[in-house]
């Protein structure tokens, strides 16, 4: 059974669908061991306490430096014997020596099609550029801004009616979907990172000729 640290910094709506889908069995080799965040009104924190799950709150502001307030996310992760580090919502930048601890141990979902549109706020950023297609990446984290191998996509048509708001719930939608998908496939080892890509072991192969155009095309 892998245990896993999931850190948040809000609501924690991928927390729970991360919650729900090892409660129904559809991720069977993993336990969330302990929830963290560096903001003591993260609803996710309740979300947690509401099945039984470790919570802990740890201020980043109590810490003179990054690598200060990493050493104590460590040592709290440490405790619980975490294998895999889950950032579902984490709104810090990890430095190299959190990354180094847990080198190819950290996974992160964003609100884009990586490598488009990295960093804060990611739905804005593609909204505003006027982009037909965005969606969300879930990745392996490395040292730099969301740049490490990447695991999974989902992509979502930008339709001529959205606003930014109905866009961001179009993708947060298909991120309570792909995350835990993620997820699953690490716990059972089914991942192996090759350079820059991430090797899936259960690859479908039946699928030769899949495409997406927006605005639909009428022939």
């Amino acid at each position: 059974m892998k245990k896993l640290g999931v850190l948040i910094s809000g609501s924690g709506t991928n927390l729970q669908s991360i919650i729900d889908n090892i409660e129904s069995g559809f991720i069977k080799n993993a336990t969330i061991s302990v929830v963290i965040s560096n903001k003591n009104d993260a609803f996710g924190l309740k979300r947690a306490e509401n099945h039984n799950i470790p919570s802990v709150f740890i201020d980043h502001k109590n810490y003179p430096s990054r690598e200060k307030f990493e050493e104590a996310l460590i040592e709290k992760l440490d405790e619980y014997n975490v294998d895999y580090v889950i950032l579902a919502g984490f709104m810090r930048v990890l430095t190299k020596k959190f990354i180094s601890y847990y080198q190819k141990r950290i996974i992160n979902i964003h609100p884009a099609l990586l490598p488009s549109f990295p960093g804060t706020d990611g739905q804005q950023q593609a909204f505003d550029y006027g982009v037909k297609f965005s969606g969300c990446t879930v990745h392996f984290v490395d040292e730099g801004t969301d740049t490490g191998p990447i695991i999974i996509q989902a992509v979502v048509p930008v339709l001529e009616n959205d606003t930014a708001d109905s866009l961001k719930k179009r993708i947060l939608a298909q991120e309570h979907k792909i995350f835990p998908y993620a997820i699953k496939l690490l716990v059972e080892d089914k991942l192996k990172i090759v350079g820059r890509k991430v090797k899936v072991s259960d690859d479908i192969e039946n699928l030769k000729d899949i495409f997406l155009i927006n605005p639909y095309m009428v022939k």
